[in-house]
């Protein structure tokens, strides 16, 4: 098993549909579009865990390159995956890659990186390089700098849409952790 993957399934939590919501019926963090697109056709209600485990592990983790991130920092992994299953992962992808660039002495570092949400080796390599630099206190800035990044992101959207005012104390509470 998969410790980033259960800890997400363990915060995500049961079933829910709330009105409000854009991605409607949702079960452990898997909308209901998210769940028909690998093939699950029952009530959202009855999705499994092991089953949202599964379409975690393939379109959350292992598609967007978080399992290769894991590689290198599990906390670092854990907030980009995490933030993908709330988000959609392109976006904590770029977080990161502008993240990388803005940390990088001006292209003293390691390459400056394109932002194009997608992980790769030179995203990897940019990563490698700034935490042998920066050590564990660049991988708790780095953190920091995501959560920055996944806290403006959701005033944006309640920002333009009212509707996520329901959502937004509990995202900051429990999704932008800055421990």
């Amino acid at each position: 098993m998969n410790p980033v993957l259960d800890g997400i399934l363990e915060k995500e939590g049961g079933y829910t549909d709330n009105p409000a919501d854009k991605g409607g019926p949702t079960n452990w963090g898997i909308t209901e579009a998210t769940a028909r697109t690998h093939g699950y056709q029952g009530e959202m209600r009855n999705l499994t865990r092991d089953e949202a485990y599964a379409i975690l592990e393939e379109s959350y983790w292992t598609a967007p390159g978080f399992d290769q991130i894991a590689q290198l920092s599990l906390p670092i992994a854990f907030e980009l995956c995490d933030a993908g299953v709330n988000v959609g992962p392109g976006w904590p992808s770029r977080w990161l890659q502008r993240w990388l660039n803005a940390f990088n002495l001006h292209g003293g570092k390691y390459e400056d990186l394109r932002i194009d949400g997608k992980i790769g080796g030179k995203t990897l390599i940019a990563l490698r390089s700034f935490l042998a630099w920066r050590g564990k206190e660049g991988e708790q800035v780095l953190m920091r700098a995501l959560n920055c990044s996944q806290g403006e992101y959701y005033l944006e959207i309640t920002e333009s849409r009212e509707k996520n005012e329901e959502f937004i104390y509990g995202w900051i509470k429990n999704r932008v952790i800055i421990d």
